[in-house]
């Protein structure tokens, strides 16, 4: 972490990072070469079209699906109906905190360069999290092989404009989550939806959320000891 706050390039980001984000909240951001990954992820994905070549989940179907072709007018329209179709989570919202962690988590892994996204998706997450609008995520969803589908795709509805969030006391909804940081609703391209939702940063925040309180009792275990021996 810099002076100018913390750079995302989807290979460096630690643990620390993660600790003296949550408590200081500095500014992140993409870094240069992530963001010229990205966009060669995406023309990789715009050429793959072009070209004819049956690529899953970017002109197929998902799951049971996989062997249905999407016509090339409708590979935008499967994006939007697969984050729609999956952002059913149930009960209480995550805590502001596992969100805010779980928000960073995904906008590192994207600028990893391998998911086909466009940079414009992580500049608008990270814009949410600069003006602290936390998107309402419901605790309870699914997690599976593919990872935290329903979470992440409550997190998704955000970016596109159709999501919740909390913001000064608020509960924003629709295009008035992103108005509040200052975006409009990101135009998910062919693949987008599906690199929102695949990815276990719902489970890797929650995870962390123990660890830090583990090390947090540990430390406090520690003193204790050292306390009660204490003459």
């Amino acid at each position: 972490m810099s002076d100018e706050g913390l750079e995302l390039t989807g290979e460096s980001l630690t643990l620390a990072d993660l600790a003296e984000f949550e408590s200081r909240r500095p500014q992140a951001f993409l870094a240069e070469a992530a963001r010229k990954r990205m966009d060669q992820s995406v023309a990789k994905v715009r050429e793959a079209i072009r070209s004819g070549r049956i690529c899953y989940g970017v002109n197929t179907g998902f799951g049971a699906f996989a062997d249905r072709q999407i016509a090339p007018d409708q590979v935008r329209q499967l994006q939007y109906n697969l984050v729609r179709s999956h952002a059913c989570g149930i009960g209480e919202p995550l805590a502001d905190p596992i969100v805010r962690r779980m928000m960073l988590l995904k906008a590192n892994s994207l600028a990893a360069g391998c998911s086909g996204i466009q940079p414009l998706a992580v500049d608008t997450l990270l814009a949410l999290l600069t003006h602290d609008v936390i998107p309402m995520i419901p605790a309870k969803g699914s997690v599976g092989a593919s990872g935290d589908l329903a979470p992440l795709a409550h997190l998704a509805l955000a970016l596109i404009g159709e999501g919740e969030a909390r913001h000064e006391g608020r509960l924003l909804s629709g295009t008035d989550v992103l108005a509040a940081a200052g975006c409009e609703p990101v135009a998910l391209e062919a693949k987008e939806g599906l690199a929102l939702l695949n990815g276990t940063q719902a489970s890797a925040a929650l995870a962390i959320e123990g660890l830090f309180a583990a090390e947090t009792l540990l430390s406090s275990a520690i003193l204790a000891g050292a306390l009660t021996v204490d003459g």
